[in-house]
């Protein structure tokens, strides 16, 4: 998992991905592909 500044960028990846947000960070998931995995926070 990367940490990152810009999820926007991160989430133009792949069409899959999409964001969470989780205990204040935020998440870059995506389950077809979990090598996408980004954080932010």
């Amino acid at each position: 998992m990367k940490v990152i500044n810009s999820l926007r960028a991160a989430k133009k990846r792949h069409k899959d991905c999409r964001i969470v947000r989780r205990k204040g960070r935020v998440y870059v998931i995506n389950k077809t592909n979990p090598r996408f995995k980004v954080r932010q926070g």
